[in-house]
């Protein structure tokens, strides 16, 4: 009788829960059971274990085996437990020193013919294995990069299994050829951390693809839309940017991560997580450190936008956007259902999805930005001319946006249609996205400054109880403000992030706090209504 455990992750969203695989083999008909609460992939890890030993040249034995999965009570799902069954399973019967694998974190796909292949969500693995305390982790050689960007754990990338046995029985390392065009062949071995053991696996990540980037530059005229992009981003404000077709509010949204700035260390994890569940990360790019940009078709269901799919959710859209942007284009085409599931991650930033194999929260802290034409056609104005859709076709195609979704959205701009000395003159174009951007980064720390010692960074994290009591605008800043309230115009939330805005446009000009002008121009950002209110500098 044999026995011998490794240990692997099974992940619930992007959070992961260390599995221990377990492998007994006693006397009796050979059979292979798998208990523990696997799903229909995992189950069929037992044909791919097997085939996967013996053209390793490892032997399969011929006993009773039973591999267990603890804890019985997670749910596991996917491909990436082979390789601690297959471990688990040779330590039984002797083959590699059970002792060598009892601590080790082991992750990956094996192919019938031994190779390691990879697997989604590497990255909150090794997270969660870091955080209860293992510091050795076995993945595949494409994924090594990804592994190694968590801190204090020892990455061992390899391409095969026989590899694998090799470095565990502390045998000559066999070699083995790259498998595809372009992957990294590193000196015969194919092991991202040379040698036979553990090393500290710290690759430096990909350094992204050079070549055009969106600059706010090629955005001709629209000053007051460019101001509410340069506030949004600078105090991480919702936008709603409507007008006629042609006006450039595509080309508006899709400039906006060009101003924000670069993910701090800790953010890029999180994103490079919730995209390594997802699939999505670029090959050679372990580590994302730009804000995503998310667009989804106004096709895209509730599920997609949200999370959602069969057995446990996936990350929906949203959650691709986390710390970015996310652009719904002709917002109003959406399904109400789709856009009403938004409300909750605008305020909590993140989602629950709740399905019978399990409840999944996943992060959805994004900036979220909407385009809209004034109606099915697109060509309504204030006085009705050149429209030729019914009033009550106009009020429907409106409505699609609902009140409670646009109380949480602090900025809303027209886009005017764009004139031709503004496409063709020499002084139609703006300022470019570098200098913006530099701005945008010294109004965030400005705010991250006074903010310093609460759970906020920008002004549109700050509840509204803050900004009443500790977080004062000056004396008699907010009258204009009180008479919209009292006219109806503004809800108490809608208060609330109007003296957010406020402070976002302070920060911009370098204030210490908003004046009656700050918030004048929060109040014309917020309701539309142009109020003869000039942008001082530092925002022009």
């Amino acid at each position: 009788m044999g026995f011998a455990r490794a240990c692997s992750v099974a992940l619930v969203g992007v959070e992961g829960v260390v599995v221990e695989v377990q492998a007994d083999l006693e006397p009796g008909v050979a059979a292979f059971t798998l208990v523990g609460l696997p799903d229909k992939s995992l189950v069929e890890s037992r044909d791919r274990v097997r085939a996967a030993v013996v053209n390793s040249g490892a032997e399969w034995p011929q006993k009773k085996l039973t591999v267990g999965l603890s804890p019985a009570s997670v749910p596991k799902s996917g491909s990436g437990f082979d390789l601690a069954v297959a471990c688990a399973v040779l330590g039984a019967a002797e083959r590699i020193d059970p002792a060598a694998i009892a601590d080790v974190v082991m992750i990956g796909e094996l192919g019938l013919d031994g190779r390691v292949r990879p697997v989604r969500g590497v990255l909150p693995a090794v997270l969660a294995a870091a955080e209860a305390g293992y510091r050795h982790v076995v993945v595949p050689e494409r994924t090594a990069g990804e592994a190694a960007l968590v801190p204090g754990v020892s990455v061992l990338g390899v391409r095969s299994l026989r590899q694998l046995i090799a470095v565990l029985a502390e045998e000559p390392v066999p070699d083995e050829p790259a498998e595809g065009h372009g992957r990294p062949d590193h000196a015969g071995s194919g092991l991202m951390v040379p040698g036979a053991g553990f090393g500290t696996g710290h690759t430096a990540p990909g350094e992204g693809r050079d070549g055009h980037r969106p600059d706010l530059a090629d955005v001709a005229g629209q000053h007051r839309p460019r101001k509410a992009l340069e506030v949004a981003a600078a105090g991480g404000h919702h936008l709603l940017l409507s007008g006629p077709p042609g006006a450039g509010k595509t080309m508006l949204a899709e400039r906006l991560p060009s101003i924000l700035p670069p993910l701090g260390r800790q953010e890029s994890l999180e994103v490079t997580a919730v995209h390594s569940v997802a699939g999505i990360l670029p090959p050679g790019e372990p580590l994302v450190s730009r804000p995503p940009y998310c667009a989804p078709h106004h096709s895209a269901t509730m599920q997609s936008l949200i999370g959602g799919g069969n057995g446990l959710p996936r990350p929906g859209a949203v959650s691709l956007a986390h710390r970015g942007v996310i652009f719904l284009d002709e917002a109003p085409e959406f399904s109400v259902r789709a856009l009403d599931a938004l409300r909750q991650p605008l305020e909590s930033g993140h989602v629950v999805v709740a399905r019978a194999a399990g409840v999944v929260r996943l992060p959805a802290k994004f900036l979220l930005v909407m385009a809209a034409n004034p109606c099915p056609c697109g060509r309504h104005t204030v006085n009705g001319t050149g429209c030729d859709c019914a009033p009550s076709a106009i009020r429907r195609y409106q409505a699609r946006l609902s009140g409670p979704l646009l109380d949480r959205v602090d900025l809303r701009v027209e886009a005017e249609a764009v004139t031709r000395a503004e496409l063709l003159g020499p002084g139609g174009r703006g300022e470019t996205s570098a200098e913006v951007a530099a701005r945008v980064r010294k109004a965030r720390e400005r705010a991250a400054e006074r903010l310093t010692g609460t759970p906020w960074t920008t002004n549109s994290e700050v509840p509204g109880h803050e900004l009443r009591t500790r977080l004062r605008a000056a004396p008699g800043a907010l009258r204009a403000a009180e008479r919209d309230m009292e006219r109806g115009l503004l809800t108490a939330r809608g208060l609330d992030r109007v003296l957010r805005v406020a402070w976002t446009v302070a920060d911009l000009r370098g204030a210490d706090r908003p004046d009656e002008t700050d918030v004048g121009v929060a109040l014309e950002l917020r309701t539309g209504i142009q109020r003869g209110v000039p942008m001082r500098a530092g925002a022009s």
